[in-house]
Formats: C-alpha cells, sequence, structure tokens
C-alpha cells in the first residue's frame, strides 16, 4: 500500500512537472505570446459593473462556507453510517423514521438554499451578478489564458476588488449556477419531501439518478473549496481576505495588502465552524431536533 502511494505521489509529481513545462513552452513562443497579449486572462466588465464587495457579500460568503462544511461533514457521516445513535421522526408522521445525521443534513441544507435564495436575489437586484456571470464570449479565450498562466506557475494578477479573472469568473458561476442547483435537485430526489408513492413521477426522476448525481457534485464543491482556498491564501492572502471577510478594497491593487482586519475575520470564522464541527454530535443535536420532532436514541 505504501509503495503504491509513493509511486502514484512521484507519478503525479511527474505529470505537475510535465504540464508546467508545456505551458512554460506554450506562452514562450511567438503565437503563445501573441495570444496572451490578446487576451490577458480578464476582459473589461460593462461600465455599469459595480466596484467592490458589499458586507451582504461578505456575510452570505462566511455562512455559504460555514453550512458547506457541515453540509459535506453529514453527508459522508449518512453514507458511511451502519448504526445511528438516534432516530428523528416527525410528530406528524411517527412512522416516518430517518437518522439524526440525516435530519441535520437535511435541515443544514434548508439553511443553505436560504442564505443561497437570498444571496442570488441581492446578486441580481445590485448589480454584482456582472462579476460572476459572463458578458462576453471573450470569456472563454481569457479563461485558457488564465489557465495557462497558472499551469505555468506565473499567475495571473488580477485585483478581485475590481474585477475576477476569466477562469475566476467561470468557476464562481459553475458553482453558483450548476453545481448549486444540480445539489438541490438530487438532494430533493432523495430526502423525505419526495413523494414516494408518485410512480409516473419516479420513473421520469428515478432515484438512482440523483445517488449518481448528489455524491459527485459534493466531491466537486470539496474540489473546488481546496483549490479555492489554496489561491486566496497564494495570491496575496492579506489583501484576499480583506475583500472576502472585511468589505475592504481598492481600485488600487496593493492597497490592503499589509491590513489583518480581513485574517482576523477570517481567523474567527474559522473557530466558530471548528466549534460548530466538535458540537455537531448526538448530545448538543437531540434536543435541538426534538424542538422539531420526536427523538429516540438506542
Amino acid at each position: 500500500m505504501l509503495g503504491s502511494t509513493a509511486v502514484l505521489g512521484v507519478f503525479a509529481l511527474a505529470l505537475v512537472g510535465i504540464v508546467v513545462l508545456l505551458a512554460r513552452f506554450v506562452l514562450a513562443i511567438g503565437p503563445g505570446r501573441e495570444f496572451l497579449a490578446a487576451f490577458p486572462g480578464e476582459y473589461p466588465l460593462p461600465a455599469s459593473a459595480p466596484v467592490g464587495l458589499p458586507a451582504w457579500l461578505n456575510w452570505s460568503h462566511f455562512l455559504n462556507s460555514f453550512f458547506l462544511l457541515l453540509i459535506i461533514r453529514t453527508g459522508w457521516q449518512v453514507r458511511r453510517e451502519k448504526r445511528p445513535a438516534a432516530f428523528w421522526s416527525p410528530r406528524s408522521n411517527k412512522k416516518r423514521r430517518i437518522s439524526l445525521a440525516l435530519w441535520f443534513h437535511q435541515a443544514l441544507d434548508i439553511l443553505w438554499i436560504a442564505n443561497g435564495v437570498v444571496f442570488v436575489v441581492l446578486l441580481f437586484v445590485t448589480g454584482q451578478w456582472m462579476r460572476i456571470v459572463p458578458t462576453s464570449w471573450d470569456v472563454f479565450p481569457n479563461a485558457l489564458s488564465a489557465a495557462l498562466q497558472y499551469a505555468s506557475l506565473d499567475w495571473p494578477t488580477e485585483n478581485g476588488w475590481v474585477n475576477y479573472n476569466s477562469l475566476q469568473q467561470l468557476s464562481y458561476f459553475a458553482i453558483t449556477f450548476v453545481a448549486a442547483p444540480l445539489a438541490i435537485v438530487s438532494g430533493v430526489r432523495l430526502s423525505g419531501v419526495w413523494p414516494k408513492n408518485a410512480e409516473k413521477l419516479n420513473r421520469l426522476y428515478p432515484v438512482e439518478w440523483a445517488r449518481k448525481v448528489h455524491f459527485p457534485t459534493m466531491l466537486f464543491f470539496v474540489a473546488f473549496i481546496i483549490v479555492h482556498v489554496a489561491l486566496v491564501l497564494a495570491t496575496g492572502a492579506l489583501r484576499n481576505l480583506n475583500h472576502m471577510y472585511a468589505a475592504r478594497g481598492s481600485v488600487d491593487p496593493e492597497a490592503f495588502s499589509s491590513d489583518p482586519t480581513g485574517l482576523l475575520i477570517f481567523a474567527a470564522s474559522l473557530v466558530v465552524m471548528a466549534a460548530a464541527w466538535v458540537a455537531a454530535r448526538p448530545a448538543v443535536l437531540v434536543p435541538i431536533a426534538r424542538l422539531f420532532g420526536e427523538v429516540k436514541q438506542r
């Protein structure tokens, strides 16, 4: 097992090295330099696009991270759990019984969806949608340019307070308007709110389809979070955290690059998340679950 892991690690490092060398070669030759000059990695936003990140977006970002962390935790727990410590039943139908972990997972889903709905509504009301929804076909060659720059390790330098690079924009669009809806639609099919006796509806949307979508979507979220956090910290951590957690930024990319405010808020948010992770156990969840139904413990 250890030998196989070592071989895979060496293979992965070799593959990364080849990708870096290829990207550097492409960007060093004439056509590559011309492509980079024509498509630097981002395109100008519409003149009406807002500048900066408002406080509501910071709060929504934190809540989204908080709920997602616990949703992933409980989803994995439900997937692996063989003997649940407790079961929850609604007062109106005590014959229906689900594990406490599944109840918590679905309760978190509701809160996550509510936060997402508020986020999307405010996104379009305030014009912030122009920052994550492509408004030009130039997004695709610019995204390729940004990907080549990342792969070459000569990372694109952008000011997220003003504009994201096109690869970021496509990623944020995908996570908001593709992955999140897929997680919701597949999750609803797997949940207790789905009408079990609707034979025609169940034939049109088999539960097996939902299972095949739901877990890979969770893995996509996990991969996105890992890459997102790594790049936030590696491409100007203080400046990026000020944008994302403190609503502090400027058209000058060097501004707030040494301000610790966002870092301190980020650190506090990690403490809150860690506390919630530790607290998400039957001793804490059972009294809360009893407010909404009946709980039976083993």
